[in-house]
């Protein structure tokens, strides 16, 4: 069973103590690792401070926030990565997305069944200069801290300064800011779920077996929440026709995914004709579930028009480019000798190549790079997408059948063709039948690799696309530089996991092709 993610956010009140208890070998049982994108603690003192002297002129009830903290579980195989680099990847992640500094330290509990994180973020960012202000003329305050205009308002029976007033001399600095305004994103309720999205998808990303991988839905992406049936639900029913509903958007979601709509299409097109109408329609006329579903049909409609308007798109730019190879030869051929030689070609000089100046020893060959764990994914998850590719175009030249057939149907007219019409709805009727179990069937291929959606595997895919060109450009300037190969040695078990990995999918791949034949069509 499919683990759900688990983050917690609490709100600090006591910054310097709880960064005390975290790093603290003393008062943690199996601490393994301590990270701070700002390690000078007079950083967090003074946000403390900060955030104290501003609740304190806000003259709001109840305690000061001075930072807030996120507890995140993670999978018990994370413990097999180098404890720096697994705290260091979630916690420099985090910062590059909300631009905040983090203190965070790597735990496991008493009898080490839950690893875990617990990350402090600061919810304001210092200042580049700190804004000063310097008093005018002298400046009084008594002891709640207001200003009082003369000096009398401040003394006792005696003339003096009372216990706690203080007077600020001209030219003195009597304010000093070091640190910005609160971010405010932090403070909304929607935070904690983006968050959850945010590091259950970097998680997915880094696991080593695909058990591992955490399940979320997010409630702002381009699907539609599967409600749940419980035992003896009296409205059992009406639930599984109102997911049904839901999965057919789901699957129009995964198709556009892989058609190459952009997911900010998708997302758009899902508010402004799924959830602005349903409010409408709630508003107008109550909760009523047909009305619901004639909605999502309509919009399912116009993202299928998408769709089909993107693929059109890919079909006709990968016609140009077959053609555009099979010209080649034909104008390359008439310059070419009967011997295989070009015409009127000079005679090439052989050059000596210039010797590398930048080439190094084999002594002084710097350690060989390794792949990161999504770049070591990438060909796996190429034959994924190559998989959901051409499911997808037998899906879109399946359509485009129906869709003659049908433009046929209106055509065929008069008397004597009632036979021929009804020879072309039941071929209709047949290909409708088979684009159902088509599509149900690639919304499936991802499950089987255990990704929750198309979306969530083109999340990981991407990512690993880029790691994995980044990590052979390392590669080729380093062959460049010092020359030879670079070899990269893999673990036993790495060999060993990768060994598994192919046997399954070997499985898997003869299980589809014995259940699905001609992709999924029956």
């Amino acid at each position: 069973m499919r683990r759900n993610s688990f983050i917690e956010m609490a709100k600090l009140h006591n910054l310097s103590g709880r960064i005390t208890y975290i790093s603290s070998h003393a008062k943690q049982e199996h601490l393994y690792e301590v990270y701070a994108t700002e390690p000078d603690r007079e950083f967090w003192r003074e946000l403390a401070k900060c955030n104290q002297e501003e609740f304190e002129k806000s003259g709001t009830n109840g305690k000061c926030i001075e930072a807030r903290e996120l507890m995140i579980a993670l999978p018990e195989s994370f413990i097999n990565y180098d404890h720096d680099y697994l705290l260091k990847r979630m916690v420099d992640e985090f910062k590059k997305q909300y631009g905040v500094e983090c203190f965070a330290s790597l735990h496991h509990n008493k009898r080490k069944t839950n690893l875990h994180i617990h990350m402090i973020f600061a919810e304001r960012k210092r200042l580049e200069q700190p804004i000063e202000k310097v008093a005018t003329r002298n400046m009084f305050y008594d002891e709640q801290g207001r200003h009082v205009r003369t000096k009398k308002e401040i003394l006792d029976s005696d003339g003096n300064i009372r216990k706690g007033c203080k007077n600020i001399k001209k030219g003195e600095v009597y304010e000093r800011k070091i640190f910005t305004t609160k971010d405010g994103r932090f403070k909304q309720e929607s935070f904690l779920d983006e968050a959850k999205v945010f590091y259950t998808d970097l998680i997915n990303q880094m696991v080593l077996y695909d058990k591992d991988r955490l399940s979320i839905f997010d409630k702002s992406g381009p699907y539609l929440a599967i409600k749940k049936v419980g035992k003896n639900n009296p409205k059992a029913e009406e639930i599984k026709a109102d997911n049904e509903i839901r999965m057919e958007w789901n699957r129009a979601v995964d198709r556009a995914i892989i058609s190459g709509v952009s997911e900010t299409e998708v997302v758009e097109l899902k508010k402004t004709e799924i959830t602005d109408k349903v409010k409408e329609s709630v508003e107008q006329n109550g909760s009523k579930p047909e009305l619901f579903g004639n909605i999502v049909r309509a919009a399912v409609v116009l993202l299928e028009l998408l769709i089909a308007k993107v693929m059109q798109k890919v079909m006709n730019f990968a016609g140009k480019a077959v053609d555009a190879v099979k010209e080649s030869p034909k104008e390359t051929e008439s310059h070419i000798h009967a011997k295989g030689e070009p015409l009127n070609q000079p005679e090439r000089k052989k050059i000596p190549l210039p010797v590398n100046p930048r080439r190094k020893e084999a002594t002084e060959r710097p350690p060989q790079p390794k792949p990161s764990v999504l770049a070591g994914k990438y060909p796996r998850l190429k034959e994924i997408d190559s998989r959901l590719k051409d499911q997808n175009e037998a899906i879109f030249e399946r359509e485009k059948k129906r869709d003659k057939l049908k433009k046929e149907l209106s055509e065929c007219t008069g008397i004597f063709k009632g036979g021929r019409r009804k020879e072309l709805q039941q071929e209709i009727d047949g290909i409708d039948i088979q684009i159902s179990n088509m599509k149900k069937r690639l919304s499936s291929i991802v499950k089987e690799y255990k990704f929750d959606s198309v979306h969530a595997f083109y999340k990981e895919f991407n990512v690993a696309k880029r790691e994995y060109f980044e990590y052979k450009t390392t590669c080729a300037e380093l062959e460049k530089t010092y020359g030879g190969k670079v070899m990269n040695p893999k673990s036993i078990r790495e060999r060993l996991r990768q060994k598994e990995q192919s046997v399954r999918e070997r499985e898997a791949g003869r299980n589809y092709q014995s259940r699905y034949k001609d992709k999924g069509a029956r």
